[in-house]
C-alpha cells in the first residue's frame, strides 16, 4: 500500500511539525517513532514522549485504505533533508517495513506495530476553551521565556505561569532573580483558570507558532493543557506546584522614573558587560538629575564606563545588577522608548514600555 505520495518539501514539512519532541536516544525505542495512521485518504501523524503528544492531519496523497505504523522519525527526516525539495517521495508498506522511494534513490525502514505506540491519555475535565491570534501568543512566549528557569530545583520555576482569568491572558516567568510579566486580552470572557506549563512544551510551542492571526484553540484541566491549531492537536502534561505570588514581587510606587531609548541604554549596556567578570556578570549604574553611568570592573583589574544623557530629576542612585538580566530584558522587546522605575540602591528595578501595562520586567538588584 503506498501510504502516502507528496512533494519532499509538503512531507518534510509535516513530519517536522510533529517532530521536535521526538528524542533520540529513549528508554523506549518506539518513542523515537512517529506514529502513522492511515483512514480512507486523511493521514494522522503522532509523536509522543509520554508528557507531550503532538497530532496533526494531512492531505498526502497515496492509496485510500486503512493503515497504521510506526517508524523512525529522525531517521525519515534526515533521508527527506537530502533529496530536492520538488522531488515527488512515496512512502509504501511492505510487510514489516516501510520503504521510502524518492527519483532513483530506495531506502527500507524497519517499523515497530502501532498498538504498541504509548498515546497520552487525554484528560476527562477540561476547563471552557478560549482562543487568542497565534501571533499573540508566540509574542507572550517571547517576551517571557526568557526569565523561566533551567534546571531549578524549585521544579515550578521550570516553566511559564499561564493565568487566564476575565478577559485576559497573563503568562509569567521568573528565576528567582528576575521575573517577567506579558498580557493580552481575550475575545471572551472566561473563570480563573492557573496552569504551569513545563519549559520544553513552551520551546516547542515557540517553535511551532507562526505569526499568523490564525486563532490558537486552548483548553485546560487539573494535569494537562490542550492547544489546537493549524490542523494540529497539542497536549501537554503540566508542572505540579504552587508558582510565587508575581502580584507581590511586581513594585508599586517606585518613586525615581526614567525613561530612554531602549537601543541607546543596549548598546550602552552590550559594551560595559565586555568588562565584567565571567563569574559575576556585574554592572553599577550611577544615577543622577541628567545622567546615566554605566560602570564594570572584573578581577584583571580593567574598567569600563559609559555615560548617557538622561531627563531625569529625581534621587541620586547607585544599584549594581547581573548586566545578562538587563540585556535579555531590551532584548527581547520591539519598542523604541523603555521606563526603568527604581526606589533605592536595595530594591528591585521595574522595566516597562511607556504607557503601556501588558509588559512588566523585575530585576534583583545585586551587591557589586
Amino acid at each position: 500500500m503506498i501510504v502516502l505520495k507528496a512533494t519532499q518539501d509538503k512531507v518534510l514539512s509535516v513530519l517536522q511539525s510533529v517532530a521536535g519532541i521526538v528524542e533520540r536516544r529513549h528508554t523506549l525505542p518506539i518513542l523515537a517513532n512517529v506514529l502513522i495512521r492511515k483512514t480512507g485518504s486523511a493521514l494522522q501523524l503522532t509523536t509522543s514522549d509520554l508528557e507531550i503528544q503532538i497530532r496533526t492531519t494531512a492531505e498526502l496523497d497515496g492509496d485510500t485504505g486503512n493503515f497504521t505504523t510506526t517508524v523512525g522519525a529522525r531517521k525519515l527526516i534526515d533521508i527527506l533533508r537530502t533529496m530536492p525539495s520538488d522531488q515527488t517521495v512515496s512512502l509504501e508498506s511492505s510487510q514489516s517495513k516501510l520503504i521510502l522511494k524518492g527519483g532513483k534513490s530506495r531506502f527500507t525502514l524497519q517499523s515497530l506495530p502501532a498498538e504498541d505506540f504509548p498515546l497520552v491519555q487525554e484528560a476527562a475535565n477540561f476547563g471552557p476553551a478560549f482562543n487568542v491570534p497565534q501571533k499573540t501568543l508566540k509574542e507572550l512566549l517571547h517576551q517571557v521565556s526568557f526569565a523561566m528557569a533551567v534546571h531549578d530545583i524549585r521544579y515550578y520555576l521550570n516553566g511559564i505561569l499561564f493565568v487566564a482569568e476575565g478577559k485576559q491572558l497573563s503568562l509569567v516567568a521568573t528565576d528567582g532573580h528576575r521575573l517577567a510579566f506579558a498580557s493580552a486580552t481575550l475575545d471572551v470572557e472566561v473563570p480563573r483558570q492557573e496552569v504551569i506549563l513545563p519549559r520544553k512544551t513552551v520551546l516547542e510551542l515557540q517553535r511551532l507558532l507562526s505569526d499568523k492571526e490564525g486563532a490558537i484553540d486552548m483548553q485546560f484541566a487539573n494535569n494537562q493543557a490542550k492547544f489546537t491549531f493549524d490542523g494540529m492537536e497539542f497536549v501537554t502534561k503540566l508542572v505540579e506546584g504552587k508558582f510565587p505570588d508575581y502580584n507581590r514581587v511586581i513594585p508599586k510606587n517606585h518613586k525615581n522614573t526614567i525613561t530612554m531609548g531602549r537601543t541607546a541604554l543596549l548598546a550602552t549596556l552590550q559594551r560595559t558587560a565586555i568588562l565584567t567578570s565571567e563569574k559575576f556578570k556585574g554592572v553599577r549604574l550611577n544615577l543622577e538629575p541628567g545622567v546615566l553611568r554605566v560602570a564594570s570592573s572584573n578581577a584583571e583589574q580593567e574598567e569600563a564606563v559609559d555615560e548617557l544623557e538622561i531627563d531625569y530629576n529625581g534621587d541620586a542612585i547607585e544599584i549594581g545588577f547581573n548586566v545578562t538580566y538587563l540585556i535579555d530584558a531590551l532584548t527581547n522587546m520591539d519598542q523604541d522608548m523603555v521606563q526603568v522605575d527604581l526606589a533605592d540602591s536595595n530594591s528591585s528595578a521595574l522595566i516597562t514600555i511607556p504607557d503601556n501595562t501588558s509588559f512588566k520586567y523585575v530585576v534583583m538588584p545585586m551587591r557589586i
